[in-house]
């Protein structure tokens, strides 16, 4: 028998529900190798960080884990992805489209999303690009500071094909340090083209 590729969902996650859809998530996933290492935690509010973002796939895989899970998060993703003929699916699928150039930030959109719903978990990917970046972008520290949620880390690693989910973090408001210690957490993880 071989092992579970999913760890088992605590009752305060946000969840969608399981059809198709997601049985067909978890054959693709079982297929192609890949698996959830690590336990999710059981809070209803959370930022969820992935690193690292070096491919689409990272995407591809993201989103077939987050429907054979049934779990309900909403990814962060930039406006420009959303517009054209995929825009209707990828909101299906929970994608929150961010316009950077809106008069209210990013922050306050967000905490205003958290603030209004019961349960919410959050993805974002630090490095806010798929290229190599020396520094990871903060908005997810402060948008989890602002909302008073926990971050949950999750690696990345195309070489074993496996999602970890890391302890849970929480902000102290020294943003540098908080970034330090959160990107120290990701070392050793290989994205498709690059390590964090």
């Amino acid at each position: 028998m071989s092992p579970p590729i999913l760890p088992e969902m605590p009752p305060q996650a946000p969840r969608t529900r399981r059809g198709l859809g997601s049985r067909l998530s978890r054959l693709l996933l079982r297929m192609a190798g890949w698996r959830l290492a690590g336990t999710l935690p059981n809070v209803p509010k959370l930022v969820i960080i992935g690193a690292p973002h070096s491919s689409y796939w990272d995407g591809v895989w993201g989103l077939l884990m987050k429907s054979a899970l049934g779990l309900d998060i909403n990814i962060m993703i930039k406006r420009e992805v959303m517009d054209g003929p995929l825009g209707p699916i990828l909101r299906g699928f929970g994608l929150i489209p961010i316009d950077r150039t809106a008069a209210i930030g990013v922050v306050e959109q967000m905490q205003q999303r958290f603030a209004g719903r019961e349960r919410m978990w959050l993805g974002i990917t630090p490095e806010g690009t798929r290229k190599h970046v020396e520094r990871w972008k903060s908005g997810f520290l402060r948008i989890a500071h602002a909302a008073q949620v926990p971050i949950l880390p999750v690696l990345i690693d195309f070489p074993s094909k496996t999602f970890t989910l890391g302890p849970l973090q929480h902000t102290s408001g020294d943003m540098d340090a908080d970034l330090a210690r959160i990107r120290a957490l990701f070392q050793g993880a290989r994205g498709k083209h690059r390590g964090a």
